[in-house]
């Protein structure tokens, strides 16, 4: 959903609060690069170390059989529904959980998460009313009539706020299933007043409504094995946890109303004129949009006001929602894109009120068709019939159907940031089709699995909609204005929905970026994408958790990324890397034959200093014979040595002879002289390790790339140093040249040798000899028995 709203770090894997606990505290190593271990939940039959669905996994399943009566004239939405409720899981269930989440629309019903409040500087004569206490109830959330068994006997239900208990009338037993009724009723609210995903919008120029139903019916909780009944409250900004399911929906409508739905319909034949059923037809083998309702069948219908009515009958397989929209304000176009990878046919469709033809004409659908293309490409083949865009003037998703803005000036002209923002809006309510709708993470607890996984591939697909797009999000230059905020102002990635202050960065760009950054600068695509593919696949139409897609990520790619997880989705520290000093050093083939000899003391016996207890017990015990005391070819002189009976002087000093350094001829030193070495000291000031990419510019003119790994941090994660050898001299040095870390200060990622902080010296140059190496050797000292003048 593209929302302008907010998080905090709580986290809940298993139930329990997990931190991002760090081994070393006190130390400037051993924590950055350490294992998630106890952070991350412990694997089982459901959810493997792998990151992949266990042998045992399982989920439940809702099957829902709907009707749908909308009274335009009393803006009120009556429905019953059937509920055939499948428990797959190992668990006995003696209740069931419920949403009713146009209850917080509600005044009284709501589930009460306020903000703080102050005195405002300005307000409108709207906004200035007398506070009523205690409040009262404004007309708005659901009214259930009647809930009950498949047989039409009442069952026991009790609503919590947005949430709704039923008790079962026996035990719900693995395998088994329980069928229900409910039947409810609710006044549409004006969404454009009263805000929220659902509702109309009324265009007072010619009297009609534009509605957007949505969360529209009494939906089943997700039951699992993570964390039991997600039975959070619905507050306006945490989305949905939903279980998947087939659906029938019927909606009865005034006759005049065009209908867009999750789903097929599957009584076009009653419910268009003829032209418009062939109209349809024909686009489902077009490659260019085709209107089915007409800009003038549209404007005509704006002005009768039909009083007869239709039913539209819609069915989904394997969805997790149902949303529809309804207006006779509607054109509505269509086209046909096939999906390369599974060679699924899809009608890609756009319904927009004459406010929008303008631009909807020309890019909905196609900006649509590109969307399921890409995302195919980049996850998982797309594998539903329709995919549609309606134009609501705002933004959110359902299964194969999302609501967008773009609408032009009254003349049919447009901005192109209105024109960029309708584009990007539509690819990432559109992509919402993968995340979550498919790959069925719970938006409840963890909105970045739905908005920042879909951020990210919707900056993807913007890059192949046009090279020059001006994506927002995903960039890691984009980023840095968040990540230098203060502290106090910041929660980590892994957040409740609720307790997130700034949400938009936090839930979407953030993690996009943090993907983002992954894909280019850490794993690179290859690997990025074979890694993301396998998560998508692993995990399409079930419910996966953080730690799935943080093992799958790894598992599927052979890297070990628990350092960027720990750093970029657990913790708020920003990247801040700065270049501290270089030195420059000059070779000096000037080598003087001075001797290496070097003087020594030989060691005293290797006897531990203080004799342990089980060394004087093992001597007491007199069950116990030592090897060297049974064998006497066992000892040898350093056996009599540690018991005093052999003797060395260990005070005197010994002198170990060396070859002299031998200097280069004029040869070599003409091969080597315009050799220098930088070496470069860095700081991490953020907190936040990232790989050291740096850009060296010559006095030439001539550039070179060099690369660090992450890893280089593992040691010191405050201080690290680099030495470069090159034949010709350095001007500059650039650090992050393409700003691909989102380092948030880059001022102190700059060098030159006519300004920047360094310093030189002189290195000496010597001809090396060559030398055997002997694991286990000599340590080029005298030892005992070499002072003794002994060999045994």
């Amino acid at each position: 959903m593209k929302f302008k709203v907010s998080a905090l770090s709580v986290l809940f894997f298993t139930g329990a609060f997990a931190q991002n606990i760090q081994n070393n505290p006190g130390s400037n190593h051993g924590n950055r690069f350490e294992q998630l271990g106890t952070i991350l939940p412990t694997p089982n039959v459901y959810r493997t170390a792998s990151g992949a669905p266990g042998q045992a996994y399982w989920q439940n399943r809702a099957d829902y059989d709907i009707t749908a009566y909308l009274d335009e004239d009393k803006r009120n939405l009556k429905g019953s529904e059937t509920i055939t409720y499948h428990n797959n899981s190992p668990d006995d269930l003696d209740y069931i959980w419920l949403q009713l989440d146009e209850n917080q629309q509600s005044t009284v019903k709501k589930a009460d998460y306020p903000f703080s409040s102050t005195l405002p500087k300005s307000l409108n004569d709207q906004q200035l009313k007398v506070s009523e206490l205690p409040v009262k109830d404004n007309g708005y959330g659901v009214n259930l009539e009647k809930v009950t068994d498949a047989s039409g006997n009442p069952l026991k239900y009790t609503v919590n706020k947005t949430m709704m208990r039923i008790d079962l009338p026996k035990v719900l037993k693995k395998g088994e299933k329980f069928i229900f009724k409910i039947d409810w009723n609710y006044n549409i609210p004006n969404r454009i007043k009263m805000g929220g995903r659902g509702g109309y919008e009324n265009f007072a120029e010619d009297g009609n409504d534009l509605y957007t139903i949505t969360q529209w019916f009494p939906r089943m909780c997700v039951y699992s094995d993570f964390q039991g009944w997600q039975n959070h409250q619905f507050t306006g900004r945490g989305e949905f946890a939903l279980v998947f399911g087939n659906y029938k929906v019927s909606m009865n409508v005034p006759a005049d109303h065009v209908i867009g739905g999750t789903g097929e319909c599957k009584n076009y034949e009653q419910v268009l004129t003829s032209e418009q059923l062939a109209r349809y037809k024909k686009a489902q083998t077009s490659n260019e949009p085709v209107e089915i309702v007409t800009l003038e069948e549209a404007k005509k219908a704006e002005k009768n006001h039909s009083k007869q009515r239709k039913t539209w009958v819609f069915e989904a397989k394997d969805v997790r929602d149902f949303a529809w929209t309804a207006s006779r304000k509607f054109v509505w176009d269509a086209m046909g894109v096939t999906i390369p990878e599974n060679n699924n046919k899809v009608m890609a469709m756009s319904f927009y009120p004459k406010e929008a033809y303008g631009l909807y004409r020309k890019y909905s659908t196609k900006a649509v068709a590109h969307t399921i293309k890409t995302y195919s490409e980049f996850t998982i083949p797309y594998p539903y019939p329709v995919a549609q865009s309606v134009e609501a003037s705002n933004g959110m998703e359902y299964p194969m159907i999302c609501f967008n803005f773009g609408r032009t000036e009254k003349d049919g002209t447009y901005s192109e940031g209105v024109k960029n923002g309708m584009i990007g809006v539509i690819i990432h309510e559109v992509g919402h089709n993968f995340f979550p709708m498919i790959i069925n993470s719970d938006e409840r607890q963890w909105s970045w699995m739905d908005e920042g996984l879909n951020t990210f591939t919707e900056y993807l697909t913007e890059e192949k909609w046009d090279n020059k797009f001006p994506s927002k999000r995903g960039p890691a230059w984009t980023i840095v204005d968040y990540m230098k905020l203060p502290k106090d102002q910041l929660e980590p990635i892994m957040s409740n929905s609720e307790n997130i202050i700034q949400f938009g960065p936090n839930a979407y760009a953030k993690p996009a970026t943090g993907l983002n950054i992954l894909r280019e600068t850490i794993m690179g695509r290859e690997l990025f994408d074979k890694a993301f593919k396998t998560y998508s696949k692993r995990w399409a139409f079930k419910h996966p958790e953080p730690a799935d897609f943080f093992r799958t990520m790894e598992d599927a790619s052979g890297e070990d990324l628990d350092w960027f997880w720990r750093g970029w989705f657990y913790g708020t520290d920003p990247v801040d890397i700065a270049i501290d000093k270089v030195t420059v050093a000059n070779p000096d083939f000037e080598v003087a034959n001075f001797s290496n000899d070097t003087k020594y003391k030989v060691e005293k016996p290797l006897q531990n200093e203080f004799e342990d207890i089980s060394k004087i017990r093992n001597r007491e015990d007199k069950t116990i014979s030592f090897e060297v005391e049974k064998d006497k070819d066992l000892q040898d002189f350093y056996y009599r040595y540690d018991r005093g009976q052999e003797k060395v002087d260990t005070n005197k000093e010994y002198t170990l002879k060396s070859e002299p350094n031998v200097a280069l001829d004029k040869k070599e030193q003409e091969k080597l002289k315009n050799i220098n070495a930088y070496q470069i000291d860095f700081v991490n000031k953020g907190g936040l390790v990232m790989p050291i990419i740096l850009e060296f510019t010559f006095e030439d003119g001539s550039k070179l790339r060099d690369k660090s790994s992450a890893q280089i941090w593992r040691h010191n994660e405050k201080k690290v140093s680099k030495t470069f050898y090159f034949d010709k001299k350095l001007k500059s040095v650039q650090l992050d040249p393409m700003r691909e870390t989102a380092d948030i200060d880059t001022s102190n990622n700059f060098w030159s040798n006519d300004g920047g902080s360094s310093e030189t010296s002189r290195f000496q140059v010597f001809k090396e000899k060559q030398k055997a190496a002997v694991r286990g050797g000599a340590n080029g000292k005298v030892n005992p028995m070499q002072a003794a003048g002994k060999k045994n």
